[in-house]
């Protein structure tokens, strides 16, 4: 009994101790992100160089010339907006896919779905989807989500240990425990890159030249879609029309840079 204790505190106090050495991060936007135990970025780098050779393994890249034009013109406009050489050396590749996807990896790594040509219906409307992605990776949201799915899971140990050592009470903690921290933390974490990456790809688009009142449009598109989405509060990214609002929020305060961008001949002409 007194061993468990022991044993018990000894978790307490390493869980006490990693808390104190949070590393605190403030993303692009300005926000405080919670970076525990996060990987460098060059380990991160590596993971999403690995994942990405992987994807291209398994999954059909298209062939067709003139959508990987316009996807590279897309992209590399918008890599352009970045600072110093953060722009620079991204791989670009198009997955002859039908799902309306897109993603961005560490290491540099942009991947695109010809399915989203569908849903994305001109260069602008292109350009905040692959911004977006853009801007989950430098923001180094896979470092937080990381740090946060850490905190959750230990935080879910710990309670089922102090609970008690009968077996199903532990088990049944552990559930509630875990349900508890998928909702309350990892989601909300979740739903929070997913607004901040929206604000950075608009930040992103408008800067390149592209038009930001398209990524309004571009949602607008994505709900026609359809398809069963569960409640906000049980998704990894926020409703469409909590989407839309904020994004129309924000128009105003980029409509300026896109302004600059037209004034100083940024004005992109990527065709497909």
């Amino acid at each position: 009994m007194i061993r468990e204790a022991i044993s018990r505190w000894r978790l307490i106090v390493a869980l006490v101790v990693a808390a104190v050495l949070v590393a605190c991060a403030t993303s692009p936007t300005g926000r405080k992100q919670f970076m525990l135990f996060s990987p460098s970025d060059s380990e991160m780098s590596k993971l999403g160089a690995t994942a990405f050779t992987d994807l291209k393994k398994k999954q059909k890249i298209s062939a067709d010339p003139a959508v990987n034009q316009y996807v590279s013109c897309v992209s590399q406009t918008l890599l352009r907006t970045l600072p110093g050489t953060k722009g620079q050396g991204w791989e670009i590749t198009v997955f002859d896919d039908k799902t309306p996807n897109a993603f961005a990896l560490p290491g540099k790594k942009i991947g695109v779905h010809t399915g989203i040509l569908k849903v994305a219906k001109n260069q602008a409307q292109l350009a905040a989807v692959i911004g977006h992605e853009i801007g989950h990776v430098e923001a180094r949201h896979s470092g937080e989500r990381l740090s946060v799915n850490t905190a959750a899971t230990s935080a879910a140990v710990v309670g089922a240990i102090l609970i008690g050592s009968n077996t199903s009470e532990r088990n049944a903690a552990m559930a509630a425990l875990g349900a508890g921290a998928t909702v309350g933390v990892v989601l909300p974490f979740s739903r929070a890159h997913e607004s901040e990456a929206d604000t950075l790809g608009l930040r992103y688009m408008a800067q390149a030249g592209f038009d930001p009142k398209e990524a309004v449009t571009l949602w607008q598109n994505m709900a026609k879609e359809g398809g069963a989405k569960p409640p906000e509060f049980m998704s990894t990214h926020p409703a469409d029309s909590t989407r839309m609002a904020a994004l129309g929020r924000q128009l105003p305060g980029v409509l300026p840079l896109y302004q600059q961008a037209l004034a100083s001949g940024r004005k992109p002409t990527c065709t497909n």
